[in-house]
């Protein structure tokens, strides 16, 4: 995957005067021991994230906290059970479909859930993406999340929409199995949370 041409100290400096906490790791283990240390006998909900799953992180902040995560359902639980669990958390924890260099995050939600629990009802919200999410402005991560990351998460989720069949782009369809309900742009942290942007050098998630 080829990773935009970006200025990363710009970046920071702009998520930090847009009001958010940020931190910026080479690897993802060294994000992950950051957490591990910042977060103790907690509750903390997850949002559906490809990016937190090839980091391990329900298993890792498992072992000191209550972790509750939509994609990894107890026996006996669905999915809408457990994301309404995410509500209310000490702390929330999700990534992002697309981010700029001028200091913006965009996600895009089919249910609701990741984008609900992000904005309110938490002590802290952390947004983990790699360094591949951020586009040079916000119109850039908008085209993003709607024509690389949708696509691929549709594709992931075995969904049936033009987009996941062909791979490419988004339609902009009526598809039952669409994912595209709700854009959500992040342009400043929200008044009544903590909000960090983990960034971390490597290509992670779509």
């Amino acid at each position: 995957m080829v990773v935009n041409m970006i200025d990363l100290e710009k970046s920071l400096n702009n998520f930090r005067k847009n009001g958010f906490l940020v931190s910026n790791f080479q690897t993802k283990e060294e994000a992950v021991n950051y957490l591990i240390e910042n977060l103790e006998n907690l509750t903390i909900g997850f949002g559906d994230s490809e990016t937190l799953k090839v980091m391990n992180l329900y298993e890792r902040l498992s072992l000191k906290n209550q972790v509750i995560d939509p994609q990894n359902c107890k026996s006996g639980e669905g999915f809408y059970e457990v994301a309404n669990k995410t509500y209310g958390t000490d702390i929330f924890i999700t990534s992002v479909n697309g981010a700029s260099e001028t200091g913006e995050i965009v996600n895009i939600d089919g249910t609701g859930n990741r984008i609900g629990s992000s904005v309110y009802g938490h002590k802290k919200v952390y947004f983990i993406f790699g360094i591949n999410k951020i586009e040079k402005d916000l119109e850039r991560a908008i085209w993003r999340a709607r024509n690389i990351a949708a696509p691929k998460n549709a594709k992931r989720l075995g969904l049936h929409t033009p987009c996941a069949i062909l791979g490419d782009k988004c339609y902009d369809c009526n598809s039952k199995d669409r994912i595209c309900n709700c854009i959500n742009i992040y342009l400043k942290k929200m008044d009544s949370t903590i909000m960090e942007v983990i960034i971390i050098n490597e290509v992670l998630g779509f």
